[in-house]
Order: structure tokens, then C-alpha cells, then sequence
């Protein structure tokens, strides 16, 4: 059965381009409520834990470097059907393969640069929404 909430981040390279303000405002155009939320930078070995699933892929060490580079904004989003709308609400990975509208096609430099993180299922956004928040940072 399908969830109410996901699990999103923007990632470095938004932040550092000053694009926060214009994702959320996506976001919340886009029916989600903000139920957790937190500015904050991962540690390479914090970083190396969260993406841990891709530890035996070749990009596994510049992701965990790229994504403790600078601050991040992480977040937990509700809306009925919430990982697959964030999902359709981001696009695609590759930023000049996303749909008009999205915020990848708007935000994202390039495959690895691209913007922000989503969930792709309820499991991972169980997960994901739980290495970041405490019960107490929900709302």
C-alpha cells in the first residue's frame, strides 16, 4: 500500500546556486506539505552510510564525495501518492531527458548535478526520512 510521505534532499549543487527558495516553492505549488525539514552537510562517512546501496557501483565514491561537498536541505514531503508524485514532480535523472516543468529540467546542471534527491519507493522513503529526522522533528 502506498504512503503519504517521501524523502527528498536538494543536493549541493542547488544550494550553492541559491535555487531552495524556488524548489520548496515547486513543492509546495505542487500540493506537498512539509512535514520535516533541516539545512544541514553530510560528513563523507555519513554521506557513505545514506548511499550505501550503491557502495559496489563505480560512481559510488564521487557520489559520496559530491554530496558531502557542501550543505544539503533535506526534507520529508506528504501528499496522497507522494513518492510517485515527487518522482514525476523531479523528471529525470538526466536533466535534458526531464519533462518542461520539472524541477530537474529547471534546477539540474547534469546527471550528477541534478538537483535534488526522491525517493523511489515507500520502503526507501521510510528509510531515508529516518537516518535524517527523529520522531520529535516531525510534524
Amino acid at each position: 500500500m502506498a504512503t503519504n510521505r517521501t524523502f527528498t534532499m536538494i543536493k549541493p549543487d542547488a544550494v550553492e546556486n541559491n535555487y531552495i527558495g524556488g524548489i520548496l516553492k515547486m513543492i509546495n505549488e505542487a500540493g506537498f506539505r512539509i512535514v520535516a525539514m533541516k539545512y544541514t552537510q553530510l560528513s563523507e562517512e555519513a554521506a557513505g552510510t545514506f548511499y550505501e546501496v550503491h557502495k559496489e557501483r563505480p560512481f559510488y565514491g564521487e557520489l559520496v564525495s559530491y554530496m558531502s561537498s557542501g550543505p544539503i536541505v533535506a526534507a520529508i514531503l506528504e501528499k496522497e501518492n507522494a513518492v510517485a508524485d515527487f518522482r514525476t514532480l523531479i523528471g529525470a535523472t538526466d536533466p535534458t531527458k526531464a519533462d518542461e516543468g520539472t524541477i530537474r529540467k529547471t534546477y539540474a546542471k547534469s546527471i550528477a548535478a541534478n538537483a535534488v534527491h526522491g525517493s523511489d519507493s515507500d520502503e526507501n522513503a521510510q528509510v531515508e526520512g529516518d537516518f535524517y529526522f527523529s520522531k520529535l522533528e516531525r510534524f
